[in-house]
């Protein structure tokens, strides 16, 4: 395959957490997919090891439509020593050795965020032959595939095939709605609008999430992209009589309902 294509990625699980500038004991969450995170779900496809260059990499270029902006969750941790001892210092010094310090610590809290139940459609764009071969890593992953973080495997399958020959927005545009169908049954018009980011280069915002390696010894430096923000409808496949999708007839509620599983 010659020319260029884009591949088109289905990001949905119950949770996904894409890496923010937050470090040590409190970790965000960006509200999309950083391209960080895309290009390290690629590399874990391959099998790519950390400290492998990531040059023919960085110059794929990303959109990403949210399809379903899901809910932010708070993780809230606290850690002890089961034998009532005080923690270890999280510094070691030019030998190894943890460092002392001040008041014992015997609690250590953590937060950490997440994006639950949302679903995004990423269109990565480059060379084909390069895309061809990620497309089938994405199909057969050497390592396991994640979203955000090791905890966050996706649910269903990740790749929504390559589209040779086409540009970034045609393909937000012509890819259909990925969202589950409780969120879909929320509406009853024909289309629905969504939020989608473009990388650009003569776009009007920037995203510091382009990184320089994946190697945990040398840390990642990030820089960054040019990207411009845009909204696209979408068909959302209602019935032309107005009835909200996966909804019995005869029902009006459009909220959660735990019973539905059981057929009642």
């Amino acid at each position: 395959m010659s020319g260029q294509a884009v591949l088109v990625l289905r990001l949905a699980a119950p949770l996904q957490s894409w890496g923010g500038p937050s470090r040590y004991n409190r970790r965000d969450t960006q509200p999309q997919p950083t391209k960080s995170g895309i290009l390290g779900l690629l590399a874990a496809a391959e099998g790519r090891p950390r400290e492998a260059s990531l040059t023919d990499l960085l110059g794929l270029r990303l959109g990403v439509r949210v399809d379903q902006p899901g809910t932010l969750l708070r993780d809230y941790h606290t850690v002890s020593d089961h034998r009532g001892l005080a923690l270890p210092a999280a510094k070691v010094d030019a030998k190894g050795a943890q460092k002392k310090t001040g008041p014992a610590k015997y609690t250590g809290v953590t937060q950490r965020y997440y994006l639950q139940d949302a679903v995004f459609t990423a269109a990565v764009a480059g060379p084909a032959a390069l895309l061809q071969h990620l497309e089938h890593a994405v199909r057969h992953p050497a390592f396991p595939l994640s979203l955000g973080r090791r905890s966050c495997p996706p649910t269903g399958p990740v790749s929504l095939g390559l589209h040779p020959d086409t540009d970034l927005p045609k393909v937000l545009e012509d890819v259909p709605w990925q969202a589950s169908a409780p969120h879909r049954a929320r509406f009853r018009g024909a289309q629905v609008t969504v939020e989608a980011t473009v990388e650009d280069p003569a776009g009007d915002l920037t995203a510091t999430d382009v990184p320089d390696t994946y190697d945990l010894k040398t840390g990642t430096l990030f820089s960054q992209r040019t990207v411009r923000h845009l909204w696209i409808s979408l068909p959302t496949g209602q019935q032309t009589t107005g009835q909200a999708a996966d909804i019995p007839a005869g029902r009006t509620d459009l909220g959660h309902d735990p019973f539905a599983l059981l057929g009642w």
